[in-house]
């Protein structure tokens, strides 16, 4: 009951505190709210971009074109090959005959051309699409798979995926990094902030300690007024992320420039966002509010 007490005395102090010093606390929340504001954005944008990079690893795929003397023997050869690589997911064979017929299907404009072909007149060749298990090892895979006997070529879009996959790589890391250099920057100016609090009540906690107030009862109040900025600082992030990132969603249709970059859809991510962003609003303000007490109240 008396730790009840406590506690509930800590949160009214702390309400009558963030009121009576309006100024320091607006500065607080303020400075809380535009730093939440930028870490929402890095992992919005963070999640997105690996969202990306899981959609182009998906998508990505060898595909080998055999030579056109190649027998059915040689195929099951070449078959063989390819079970015995790791870095192989699976693989799907089309025969020449079956690409013109795709191609007849996808490419109305090309239908009449096709259909004139004899199976002797077709010059597209038996290919092979294959799925890597690491997309960041495909360079390593095709090289191989160019050395096996009556690979005429083998396409996978060259140097175009590593350098999308690195730039994604690296967008994410940097914006991760950001976000907890941020979280960094936030805790000291809390810090800095409630050093003035604190001071400005320096008579106040003189008086407590004379009269024989524990330490818990004098840091209590502080570290529940950090986490109030903390909660009071996250209300507009949040309300940016859940109504914000839902109405981007809707304007651009899901994607971001084509259909090959999709955005991650709103629910469940929004809400999961916003749990994050209230929660780290609640650490700095504690851890915050508890560091400036414990260095600049001697207790």
């Amino acid at each position: 009951m008396k730790s009840f007490r406590l506690v509930f005395r800590s949160f009214r102090d702390a309400f009558k505190s963030v009121v009576r010093n309006f100024s320091l606390s607006l500065a607080s929340i303020t400075c809380i709210t535009i730093t939440l504001i930028i870490i929402a954005a890095s992992f919005l944008i963070s999640e997105n971009v690996r969202n990306f990079t899981d959609l182009i690893e998906k998508d990505v795929t060898v595909v080998v074109f055999l030579s056109n003397d190649t027998t059915e023997e040689d195929r099951k050869l070449f078959e063989e090959e390819l079970q015995k690589m790791d870095n192989i997911d699976y693989y799907d064979f089309s025969s020449k005959q079956e690409v013109k017929t795709n191609m007849a299907k996808e490419y109305d404009n090309l239908k009449t051309i096709l259909d004139d072909w004899e199976e002797s007149e077709n010059p597209l060749k038996d290919t092979y699409t294959i799925k890597v298990v690491d997309v960041e090892k495909i360079k390593d895979t095709a090289d191989k798979i160019k050395t096996f006997d009556k690979v005429d070529s083998v396409q996978y879009g060259e140097g175009l995926v590593e350098k999308m996959l690195g730039a994604f790589s690296a967008v994410e890391k940097i914006t991760l990094i950001a976000a907890l250099a941020l979280v960094v920057v936030t805790i000291f100016l809390i810090i800095n902030t409630i050093k003035l609090t604190i001071f400005s009540r320096k008579q106040e906690i003189y008086i407590m300690r004379l009269v024989g107030a524990s330490n818990m009862r004098i840091k209590l109040p502080f570290v529940i007024e950090g986490v109030v900025l903390g909660i009071i600082g996250s209300i507009i992030p949040t309300v940016i992320i859940i109504f914000g990132y839902t109405a981007l969603y809707n304007k651009m249709g899901g994607v971001l420039f084509s259909s090959l970059i999709k955005l991650v859809k709103p629910i469940p991510f929004i809400f999961n966002l916003s749990v994050v962003v209230i929660a780290i609003g609640i650490l700095v303000g504690m851890i915050g509010s508890a560091r400036a007490v414990r260095r600049y109240v001697k207790i």
